[in-house]
């Protein structure tokens, strides 16, 4: 019988660990494009780390990527635990951390209570209805919706539907008025002068012939969207088109003049020219001018629920600038830390999704 060599088993063991760990390791460079789409790119070198590399260079890399803005973050809520009292209004004091955080539990015990209530008036109406039926008064049932003040959870989400309806139509009509204006020189002349006017025109100004425009043709009943609404989509789509408009054109006319010869050897039709050519071409300069444009959404939209009255975020802050009670400037703060949240998080799902769909170095 032949003896094994315990460093031939020595040698072979060491090979597959370190192929083990290749993989390991090609696998999370795989995903560290996806990480730093999403705003984590300090999880890879854990990872990394974790799967054997030498902690050398990692530890740098996550005392930049984490370390250096959890540290800025603290120093911020440090001065402004210690600056904020300093500052009075006729309010009082400018609210610190602790403040606000005390702020937001009380909005969200406010909305659980709020949300207790809407399920017991349900559940009352349901009781007295069955009742009816019971006694053979079935034509007597009535249905009502709770009519109850909006919880914070349900004015963030009536703002993410404004802004995404909005943001929406500024796409459809964004996209294909630059596709034309970059294809056509002639187009682009007749198109870029109104976007120069335009383009730099605020909500304030939009919003009262938006509402004139709005209350003039609306004819929404129950079910249909109501008329702050529109009014607060219609102006963050005036707002928030010309970024898509002008990186769509810049991307559509910055197209490989190669690839315009083949498609014209190829007598490709306009249609397959622009899915086929344009668009997987511009997409890049697509994507870019649709984060901006939802970040200049987002922004627009607040301003504009302000003075519509859609009860969402901005609805939220004007009702507490006018309560003027000792807790409005608290519950101010936490609207503007929700509303640059959310900001942030919608730009991170906006560069997901171009990673997703275009060629980058990330992928």
């Amino acid at each position: 019988m032949t003896a094994v060599d315990p460093a031939s088993i020595s040698t072979t063991k060491t090979r597959a660990d370190e192929a083990a760990k290749a993989r390991r390791l090609a696998r999370i460079n795989k995903l560290d494009g996806w990480l730093r789409a999403l705003g984590l790119p300090f999880v890879a070198p854990i990872l990394r780390m974790a799967a054997g590399d030498p902690p050398k260079q990692h530890l740098k890399d996550i005392w930049r990527l984490l370390g250096v803005p959890v540290l800025a973050v603290a120093i911020f809520v440090t001065l402004w635990a210690q600056l904020a009292p300093m500052v009075q209004t006729s309010l009082g004091a400018i609210p610190g951390p602790k403040e606000v955080l005390v702020q937001a539990v009380n909005l969200h015990q406010d909305a659980r209570a709020e949300q207790a209530k809407e399920a017991e008036f349900y559940a009352r109406q349901a009781e007295k209805n069955a009742v009816l039926v019971e006694g053979g008064k079935a034509e007597e049932v009535k249905t009502r919706a709770y009519t109850g003040k909006p919880t914070y959870y349900q004015q963030i989400w009536t703002s993410i539907q404004t802004v995404f309806f909005g943001f929406l139509i500024a796409t459809a009509v964004a996209v294909p008025l630059g596709i034309v204006s970059g294809l056509s020189p002639t187009a682009n002349a007749a198109i870029n002068p109104l976007v120069q006017i335009f383009k730099p025109v605020s909500p304030l100004a939009w919003l009262p012939i938006v509402t004139m425009v709005i209350s003039a043709v609306y004819v929404g009943g129950d079910g249909s969207m109501s008329k702050s609404f529109l009014i607060s989509a219609v102006t963050v789509t005036l707002c928030s088109l010309w970024p898509t408009l002008i990186n769509t054109a810049l991307g559509v006319a910055s197209i490989d003049k190669d690839l315009v010869s083949v498609s014209r050897v190829l007598k490709l039709g306009p249609w397959k020219k622009i899915t086929r050519l344009v668009l997987p071409s511009a997409l890049p300069l697509i994507f870019t001018g649709l984060r901006l444009s939802l970040g200049v959404g987002w922004m627009v939209l607040i301003a504009a629920e302000m003075l519509a009255q859609n009860p969402g975020l901005g609805k939220f802050v004007w009702d507490e600038f006018q309560n003027g009670s000792s807790d409005s400037l608290a519950r101010i703060m936490v609207a503007v830390l929700t509303i640059g949240i959310i900001g942030f998080l919608l730009d991170r799902v906006m560069y997901a999704l171009q990673s997703a769909f275009t060629f980058s170095n990330n992928r």
